[in-house]
């Protein structure tokens, strides 16, 4: 059975939470303990209905203001597929949280307030979601019982959705109209609608392809841990573990370790559960070579005519994630796939406006929560793909020094 992670994003009151409470409760994902919880707080708090957003709100201050503020996860699972949720806040202070919670996502879920229309922090986290590649994206318009299920008003904001999606990277999108709070269209088609021919949320969720999304052409290996068990039962062992991120692996492939360009084959592929013929995306392996090579934590296994760039001069869109500025000159810790580095903050291009798309070349620093694209110069060789080719080997994180606190996202755009 394989699995769909996805985000929701939107803004504020969009009903991001109670959507997903009503996947969860509509689905049976949930004991009958932690739904009388939920009712007994709805009826606590003067509620007329069991507010299923409070199943994913789960800090005081999160539920006191009926908003979300941090990232949710949330698991469960139908006889076609398993899901991780990731219920990321909509107001525009936690933008960072957003970008967290949708970095490793396969699908994003925008919600529109049926009276209110496109607002701009719809615009905000649909930017975002294509800023990051997610490759598949739900814009499902909500509370729809609030406008009598009116087919013109649930037109209107697709046609201007479409329209504002011709400036994004999506591949591949879908316009629900749904009522999570009253359950249309969201596990069972809605009567309410017959004007809908389209699929529920769940239908679609579940029979979505996300395998075709992943890097299969470019076989990459960062290398987490060299397992050696100084054992008499595996005396010679020596293995290469890791999270294959990139193309397919099999025993007897010729392979390349960078830095150091020497090659080998592949003389075997363990997991936890034994043995494979063949090892791909997001597997957790351990690789075995024919030959005794100079391997360890930060080294990449790839092919020898199927490389990365080798790069010390990164030109990325970064997120800035915290209160203290980014500014040129700044010394800071690159953090990519198993390798560390420092890094010094060569040149900013540009500070992005997310609503406008303006680019503002006159920036000399990025604040909290903004994007811009950013030279950096690394100390020690990284081994990068552009963003748009493998989220994975093209993304890295920004690591504070002095705190060692994570201050950043980026996503590799060019590189030498």
């Amino acid at each position: 059975m394989d699995l769909l992670r996805f985000a929701t994003a939107g803004s504020v009151d969009d009903g991001k939470s109670t959507l997903i409470g009503r996947l969860l409760y509509d689905s049976k994902a949930i004991f009958e303990d932690q739904l009388e919880s939920v009712e007994r707080t709805s009826r606590d708090r003067g509620f007329e209905y069991t507010n299923l957003a409070l199943l994913t709100d789960g800090l005081r201050a999160e539920r006191e203001q009926g908003i979300t503020i941090d990232v949710a996860y949330r698991y469960f699972a139908t006889p076609n597929r398993k899901f991780i949720i990731a219920d990321t806040p909509g107001h525009i202070q936690y933008t960072r949280n957003m970008v967290t919670g949708a970095s490793n996502a396969d699908l994003a879920l925008v919600l529109v307030d049926a009276r209110h229309g496109l607002v701009e922090q719809t615009r905000r986290h649909a930017f975002l979601v294509s800023l990051l590649r997610v490759p598949h994206l739900v814009v499902c318009v909500n509370k729809m019982d609030l406008v009598d299920y009116d087919q013109e008003v649930y037109e209107r904001i697709r046609q201007e959705f479409l329209g504002f999606a011709t400036k994004l990277t999506t591949p591949d999108l879908q316009v629900i109209p749904i009522s999570a709070l009253a359950g249309d269209n969201v596990v069972e088609r809605s009567t309410n609608m017959p004007w809908y021919d389209g699929p529920s949320l769940l239908h679609h969720l579940e029979n979505i392809h996300v395998a075709s999304d992943r890097n299969l052409q470019d076989p990459r290996l960062p290398v987490q841990y060299v397992i050696r068990p100084h054992s008499d039962d595996y005396h010679d062992y020596r293995g290469y573990a890791g999270q294959v991120v990139g193309g397919v692996l099999k025993p007897g492939d010729e392979v390349m370790v960078l830095p150091s360009g020497m090659t080998s084959r592949i003389k075997r592929i363990d997991t936890a559960d034994g043995p494979v013929e063949e090892a791909f995306s997001p597997m957790s392996v351990t690789v075995l070579l024919e030959d005794d090579l100079d391997v360890s934590r930060g080294d990449l296994i790839c092919r020898p005519h199927n490389k990365p760039t080798v790069a010390q001069n990164l030109s990325a869109m970064v997120s800035w994630m915290t209160d203290a500025p980014l500014k040129p000159g700044q010394r800071i810790y690159v953090k990519h796939t198993t390798r560390t580095a420092r890094a010094i903050v060569k040149k900013l291009h540009y500070r992005l406006d997310v609503n406008s798309l303006h680019r503002d070349e006159s920036a000399g620093q990025l604040g909290l929560n903004e994007i811009g694209r950013v030279d950096l110069r690394v100390a020690q060789p990284l081994f990068v793909d552009d963003y748009a080719r493998n989220r994975q080997t093209g993304g890295f994180v920004l690591v504070d020094e002095a705190t060692n606190v994570t201050v950043g996202a980026g996503m590799v755009m060019n590189a030498d």
